[in-house]
């Protein structure tokens, strides 16, 4: 997931990246508002969630906050040290999706990301109405839980097929071990790590794809679309 931050500290900005890249994010780190704002015009590449502290040296941090909200519909997570009940109402007020209280917990702030990037994902399928992921030979139609290879049908689990749904609303995005397993299993991960591994590789083998799911090691997985 590509990852926009915006934050003036560089030293605090290169020790919030060097994280983030450790869990799979590719981030880009912008200095002020002026930096964000230009970080999102149209032509750019698509951010999955912009992490916003408040105390920028050229804008007030909720109003750049409004001005994104007027430029993309990409989650904004706010950061900043503004604990009061107030503050938070304003900030979701302008259009922010989420609220972190500096000093925050990383596995507090991974989660809410993962959780605003999920709920985008979700809305943007709701909207379009899409029922069908078309990935090269494999076909998953969501309403019904059927998977076809080549036209022929794949019998899978209900969370073998929960586990390649997730993944392929999002080819190439990887995704944690952790929040898979909050996802497909709707528990936390310690004692289900081997549960996820052995439903990666009976999904690999029913499939009859093993490179459609790819281990990246240290973090989760990802899916790779396969050419049509």
């Amino acid at each position: 997931m590509r990852l926009l931050l915006v934050e003036d500290d560089n030293h605090v900005a290169a020790a919030l990246s060097a994280v983030l890249a450790r869990h799979g994010f590719e981030v880009t780190h912008a200095r002020s508002g002026e930096e964000a704002l230009q970080a999102l015009v149209p032509e750019s590449d698509g951010f999955g969630v912009v992490l916003l502290d408040l105390g920028l040296p050229d804008q007030d941090g909720y109003e750049v906050c409004g001005k994104i909200r007027k430029r993309t519909a990409t989650p904004v997570i706010m950061v900043t040290a503004r604990a009061d009940v107030r503050s938070r109402i304003h900030g979701l007020n302008l259009g922010a999706d989420d609220y972190v209280v500096k000093p925050y917990d990383t596995g507090e702030l991974l989660a809410r990301i993962h959780a605003v990037s999920r709920r985008s994902a979700h809305d943007d399928v709701s909207a379009s109405g899409e029922t069908m992921l078309l990935l090269g030979p494999v076909r998953i139609e969501l309403p019904n839980r059927q998977v076809t290879v080549d036209g022929s049908t794949v019998q899978l689990t209900r969370k073998e097929f929960d586990l390649l749904a997730l993944l392929a609303q999002r080819p190439g995005v990887v995704f944690r071990r952790e929040q898979i397993i909050s996802e497909v299993w709707r528990t936390s991960w310690e004692g289900t790590g081997r549960t996820l591994e052995v439903h990666v590789a009976s999904l690999r083998s029913k499939l009859r794809m093993p490179a459609l799911i790819e281990t990246v090691r240290g973090v989760g997985y990802r899916l790779v679309a396969p050419a049509a």
